[in-house]
């Protein structure tokens, strides 16, 4: 009695690690840029959805947002390598090394992030908005910046 009651836990505890395992991978951006429909025309999503932007403080390439700004915009990193999905252009797509040594992807040359307040995929609450120093914008499948 007491073995198959061993058994059952560590069978349990294996299920749990495995779903934990796979929940936290499911919840990490995909590597994967797609084009979706926004109520500002067609923009960037990664590919679980959520909308991408640009800030207009960054030269080319090269991320200016660390500390306080990353919290608020966290940026796009992955573990390997973008991928582009229909309607994305392989060729701007690519990425950068931040500071702390992450790579961060990004388009047209443009360093991706995130809004902190996207809760949901295909929410854009935070478009055209002055903070940090710049304007926060999504991002055409051109590479252009939505005005």
């Amino acid at each position: 009695m007491a073995r198959r009651f061993l058994l059952s836990v560590i069978l349990a505890l294996s299920a749990a690690s495995a779903f934990s395992g796979a929940l936290a991978s499911a919840q990490g951006p995909p590597s994967t840029l797609t084009v979706g429909a926004s109520s500002y025309g067609r923009v960037l999503f990664d590919g679980r959805g959520f909308a991408l932007y640009g800030f207009t403080r960054d030269p080319r390439s090269k991320s200016v947002c660390a500390g306080a700004c990353a919290k608020a915009w966290p940026p796009y990193v992955v573990k390997t390598r973008p991928r582009a999905a229909a309607g994305v252009n392989a060729r701007l797509l690519g990425t950068t090394r931040r500071a702390n040594g992450a790579v961060q992807v990004t388009y047209a040359g443009r360093p991706l992030y995130y809004y902190v307040g996207d809760r949901k995929p295909a929410q854009v609450l935070c478009q055209n908005v002055s903070e940090f120093g710049g304007i926060w914008r999504v991002i055409r499948p051109t590479g252009a910046l939505v005005r």
